[in-house]
């Protein structure tokens, strides 16, 4: 059910990666970090790579998570499964099993994904690696159990790529849809599950992005700027509106991570967007905290999205890296999920962020979360964060009216409600 449409590919730069003083100088450091520590040292990368997978996956990322061992290991690693997943697939569909083929292509997908994450740079490796994520994922399109089809939004001289998703039995009719934002370390393939999808099972559209500067998207020399951001909105609601299958009056935002900035920015510049919900806040002007006292890692791999290998250029730019003069400028219902122990962005810049909106707002905090929110006692026994965004969106795009409230989940799955 994939529609086959023009796409602009990757781009070789031969400018190298960024030069990032704390990444080289302290790179022994990150090795020995993730050898006691393992993969997720510095974020749950494999839990939220694994999530859209499914269940089959457990042993895909728990032999990932012993193999290991260095930041080096992480490309080779994933890239050992994807192979893997990618001959299982190519072996069910020549047996005619297209249900195991389809799960595999999928999976496959994902592993290429997670395999470009080490490489910062538009080198023959990461070339290679987003080629086959897309062949592998535009094969599992063609049998999937929903519409899937690969989308470039023009943008400038270039495009957005994304996907689109329609819901399972899909017949006719407009369709609500959500603009998924991935964010820093995360991409579109894995923003709609391979079972069980949070929106499409709520009768809701998904057009999911890489965004400008996000994965994909630098890769053909579509890089970040405020201004891109600024711009995509525009571009995005006019692709959705030329959509006979869309509702261009119910189109809702949600971001996750950095993807809280990007879509804070967006829905501020574009009017006809209805609602925004954004999680794992990356809310900082100027980004201080994540970029020089966080992992070396965030700002190598941002200086990438911005196209940007000087390391002194970077520390200038990133200071217009605000939402400040936009954020007051969003009149539709906007929801912030985040952790109390937000390590990247400090909660002060959320809460500010919150005060300068004009429309009603609702803000979650999770009690002893850290900045992916959830695996503490009040997401597991309070609302769960990712269905909470989803119901909350499904209810916006519905037209049912917000009361503006700041919400503190407790350890024990207590609400405390206070007004704004």
């Amino acid at each position: 059910m994939n529609r086959p449409q023009q796409g602009f590919p990757p781009i070789l730069d031969h400018r190298g990666p960024p030069q990032v003083r704390r990444f080289d100088e302290q790179r022994w450091l990150i090795d020995n970090i993730i050898r006691a520590n393992g993969i997720d040292w510095d974020q749950p990368r494999s839990l939220y790579i694994h999530l859209p997978c499914g269940i089959e996956a457990n042993a895909d990322f728990a032999g990932i998570r012993e193999r290991v061992k260095k930041m080096a290991d992480i490309g080779p690693a994933f890239a050992a499964v994807a192979r893997r997943r990618e001959a299982k697939a190519n072996a069910a569909a020549l047996a005619d099993h297209q249900v195991t083929a389809r799960d595999n292509f999928f999976m496959a997908a994902v592993h290429w994904g997670a395999a470009q994450w080490p490489y910062d740079e538009n080198d023959e490796i990461n070339i290679a690696y987003n080629n086959k994520k897309r062949e592998c994922y535009a094969k599992y399109a063609t049998l999937a159990d929903h519409h899937v089809e690969a989308v470039w939004v023009p943008f400038k001289d270039k495009a957005i790529p994304a996907w689109l998703h329609l819901p399972p039995g899909y017949s006719n009719g407009r369709l609500p849809v959500v603009i998924a934002i991935p964010g820093m370390d995360s991409y579109k393939e894995i923003q709609v599950a391979l079972y069980g999808d949070k929106y499409l099972n709520r009768g809701i559209a998904v057009l999911a992005i890489d965004g400008p500067g996000q994965y994909e998207a630098p890769m053909i020399g579509l890089y970040f700027t405020m201004e891109n951001w600024m711009a995509a909105g525009p571009a995005l609601v006019d692709w959705i509106a030329a959509r006979p299958q869309l509702d261009s009056t119910r189109i809702g935002v949600a971001g996750t991570s950095f993807g809280s900035l990007f879509g804070t920015v967006l829905t501020a510049n574009e009017p006809r967007i209805k609602a925004c919900a954004v999680m794992s806040v990356c809310h900082e002007p100027g980004c201080h905290t994540i970029f020089q006292e966080a992992s070396p890692t965030f700002k190598k791999r941002f200086m990438y999205m911005s196209g940007i290998t000087d390391e002194a250029e970077f520390d200038e730019f990133r200071k217009k890296i605000t939402w400040q003069g936009h954020a007051d400028k969003i009149l539709v219902p906007y929801l912030c999920i985040a952790g109390e122990a937000e390590e990247l962005s400090p909660l002060a810049h959320s809460e500010a962020l919150m005060a300068a909106l004009k429309g009603p707002k609702q803000m979650v905090v999770y009690q002893e979360s850290r900045h992916s929110v959830g695996n503490v006692p009040a997401a597991n026994l309070g609302p769960f964060p990712p269905i909470l965004l989803a119901d909350w969106l499904v209810d916006r795009l519905a037209g049912k009216p917000l009361i503006s409230e700041r919400w503190y989940v407790t350890g024990s799955g207590e609400i405390n409600k206070t007004a704004y």
